[in-house]
């Protein structure tokens, strides 16, 4: 019995799930986002894995042992950037990140290039510590999203998505240690906003 309970653990883990990228939830996903950067900022890393597992697992579809991959090179990333102070240091991430984008890449409706996807992810990381505004680095957030779901990146929604997700971030940076429950209230909506406007452009017609 143990020999077939474990068996079937197994295979309800490791059994391939059709994954879709384009099959997220708008309001789920703006409030696991605000909930995973809320994790970052407060360090709360453990929280921050399991809201990266939660939107894996629930939003893409992914196994649970293709969740825990995804949760946990996207977690090495975030941790690895955190305490660095230059675009040089910050390289240290760039390897998890390919890992985490190589693992969305089943998952997309097209092929991507994963290596550009996760430079350009970490140049707009690292874009908010230099004081670039949300709506230059907001471009590079959508150059990363057209690429991930096969778009133009001169597609005005994935613009619009792209620079709203980034206002969002702009918000949360103006206030810093002042953030109030109002504040991440409203960085909530104005990410399902962001993330309305993605699902719209990408839904499988």
């Amino acid at each position: 019995m143990l020999a077939l309970t474990a068996f079937g653990i197994g295979a309800y883990a490791c059994w391939p799930r059709q994954a879709d990228l384009r099959a997220f939830d708008p309001a789920a996903m703006a409030r696991l986002e605000t909930a995973m950067w809320r994790d970052y900022y407060d360090k709360h890393y453990p929280s921050l894995f399991y809201h990266l597992y939660e939107v894996s697992r629930t939003q893409f579809g992914f196994s649970p042992l293709m969740s825990l991959h995804i949760s946990i090179s996207a977690a090495k990333a975030a941790r690895t950037f955190q305490p660095t102070g230059s675009r040089q240091e910050a390289d240290a991430a760039l390897p998890y990140l390919v890992i985490y984008y190589w693992d969305l890449a089943s998952a997309a409706p097209a092929d991507f290039n994963v290596e550009e996807a996760s430079r350009l992810e970490l140049d707009w990381w690292q874009a908010r510590r230099e004081k670039v505004g949300p709506r230059d680095y907001g471009v590079t957030v959508a150059r990363v999203a057209a690429l991930t779901y096969g778009k133009s990146a001169e597609d005005d929604a994935m613009l619009r998505f792209g620079i709203g997700r980034a206002e969002a971030m702009a918000c949360r940076d103006a206030r810093g240690q002042r953030m109030s429950e109002r504040d991440w209230v409203e960085i909530e909506r104005q990410l399902l906003g962001a993330y309305q406007t993605l699902k719209a452009a990408v839904a499988e017609k």
